[in-house]
C-alpha cells in the first residue's frame, strides 16, 4: 500500500470508531484490486471523492470475497470491476471466463435438435469414436475418417452427400451420427437429429392438434438433418408418402445436408420400403425414394462388437 493510499484508508477509518468498521476498511484498502485501481487513477481522485464513494470501493471487495469463498454474489457468473465515471468511483459487472464458456456450450448444445434422440450422444466426441484398442475395426476407423473429411469439406453452399452408416445393432452409428452433429455445432452450423420410428409416431399425434404439417416443414428445412434408426419402422403408405418421401424431396431439391443410419443397407432398406403393413407392395415408390437417399448421402458400412455390451 502506498503512503498515500494509507492516509486515505486513515481518512475513512477515522470517519467511524467501531473496530470491526476499520478493520474491515483495512481489508478494503489493502486488496489488489483496490489499490491498483487507486494508483491507476491517483491524480483524478480527491480525498473527499473517494472517502463518498467508499460504498463502491466495499462493494468491489465484497462481491470479489464471495465469489472467491463459493457463495451467493450480486451478479452470479459476473466480476466486478471498478471503474471512473464522470470523476465517479463505481462498479460494473462482466461476464466471467466460466460464465463466458457456459454461454457459448449452451449455445453450441443448441444448436442440435434432437427429437427422441438417446442423451448419451449430447457428448458424443469422433475423438472419441472407438477407433483403438480392443473394439476397433477398420470400418469404423474408414467411417471416423468419412465423418472427419465431411467436416472438413462441408460448404453449406455446395450439394455435398452426407453419411448413410450401415451396420449391426450397437455399432455405433448414432453415437458417429451424433459426434459429427456436435462437431458441426462448434462450427455454427445447426442440426436437426431425429430417431425414425419415434418420430413417425409423434408425426402422427400431431395430426390432431394440426401442427403436422408445420412441423415436417421444420424437418425438411433443417440446415442439417440426420434420420437415426430408418428401416426400423413399421411402413405405412402415409408415413412412407406423405412423411419421408415429402422430407427428402425437399432437402434434394433443396441441396440439405441428409445423413441416415440404418440396420439395413441400401438393397434391402428398398425391399422394406416396398411393401406396406397392409401388404400392399409398391416397388416403383420404394425405388424413388432410393434414389432420393443414394443421391443425398454416401454408404457407410460399419462393423464390429456390440458396444452396448462393452
Amino acid at each position: 500500500m502506498t503512503p498515500i493510499q494509507q492516509s486515505l484508508m486513515n481518512q475513512v477509518q477515522a470517519r467511524h470508531q467501531s473496530p470491526q468498521f476499520q478493520a474491515t476498511v483495512q481489508k478494503v484498502f489493502q486488496d489488489a484490486g483496490v489499490q491498483a485501481f487507486l494508483s491507476a487513477h491517483e491524480g483524478e481522485l480527491t480525498p473527499e471523492r473517494i472517502q463518498r464513494d467508499y460504498s463502491k470501493l466495499f462493494e468491489y471487495y465484497h462481491e470479489k470475497d464471495l465469489q472467491a469463498r463459493g457463495q451467493s454474489t450480486l451478479a452470479p457468473g459476473y466480476e466486478p470491476r471498478l471503474v471512473l465515471n464522470a470523476g465517479q468511483i463505481d462498479v460494473t459487472y462482466t461476464p466471467s471466463a466460466e460464465l463466458i464458456a457456459q454461454q457459448k456450450a449452451t449455445e453450441i448444445a443448441n444448436r442440435v435438435e434432437r427429437i427422441e434422440m438417446p442423451k448419451v450422444i449430447e457428448q458424443a466426441s469422433i475423438d472419441q469414436f472407438y477407433t483403438s484398442g480392443k473394439f476397433a475395426t477398420p470400418s469404423r476407423q474408414a467411417a471416423q475418417l468419412a465423418a472427419l473429411q465431411y467436416l472438413a469439406q462441408h460448404n453449406p453452399t455446395q450439394n455435398e452427400p452426407g453419411l448413410y452408416l450401415y451396420g449391426n445393432f450397437g455399432v455405433g452409428k448414432t453415437y458417429l451420427l451424433g459426434a459429427i452433429a456436435n462437431e458441426l455445432a462448434a462450427q455454427g452450423i445447426s442440426t436437426v437429429m431425429l430417431h425414425y420410428p419415434s418420430f413417425l409416431v409423434k408425426m402422427r399425434e400431431s395430426i390432431q392438434d394440426g401442427t403436422l404439417a408445420a412441423k415436417r416443414q421444420h424437418v425438411s428445412e433443417a440446415p442439417v438433418l440426420m434420420i437415426d434408426d430408418i428401416g426400423a419402422e413399421t411402413v405405412t403408405a402415409w408415413g412412407r408418402d406423405e412423411i419421408l418421401g415429402v422430407i427428402l424431396e425437399y432437402r434434394l431439391h433443396n441441396n440439405l445436408p441428409t445423413f441416415f443410419s440404418s440396420n439395413l443397407d441400401w438393397e434391402a432398406l428398398e425391399q422394406h420400403l416396398a411393401e406396406d403393413n397392409k401388404g400392399v407392395v409398391e416397388p416403383m415408390k420404394a425405388k424413388r425414394l432410393m434414389q432420393r437417399i443414394t443421391t443425398l448421402s454416401k454408404l457407410v458400412t460399419l462393423e464390429g462388437q456390440n458396444l452396448r455390451h462393452k
